[in-house]
C-alpha cells in the first residue's frame, strides 16, 4: 500500500468522522429547538394565564375603590348632618 493510499484512506476516515460529528451536532440543535418550541409555547400560555388573572385583579381593585369612594361620600354627609344637629 502506497503513501498516497494511506493519506487517501486516513482523509476518508477523517472526513467520515467529521461527518457523523456533524450528524450529531446537528440531531443535538433539533433536540434543543424542540425543547425551545415547548418552552415558548408554554411560556406563552402562562403570559395569557396570568394575564387574565391581572385583569380580572385591576377590575376588582377598580370596583372596590369605587366602593370606598361612595362610603366616603356618605359618611362625609353624616358627618355633615351630626356636626349640624350638634351646633
Amino acid at each position: 500500500m502506497s503513501n498516497e493510499d494511506k493519506l487517501f484512506e486516513l482523509m476518508t476516515k477523517m472526513y467520515g468522522e467529521v461527518q457523523e460529528g456533524f450528524k450529531k451536532t446537528d440531531k443535538s440543535f433539533e433536540e434543543v429547538n424542540e425543547r425551545l418550541d415547548k418552552i415558548e409555547n408554554r411560556v406563552t400560555i402562562i403570559e395569557q394565564d396570568h394575564g387574565k388573572k391581572l385583569e380580572s385583579l385591576f377590575d376588582g381593585y377598580t370596583q372596590l375603590n369605587e366602593k370606598v369612594d361612595r362610603i366616603e361620600d356618605q359618611v362625609s354627609k353624616q358627618e355633615e348632618i351630626i356636626i349640624r344637629k350638634v351646633k
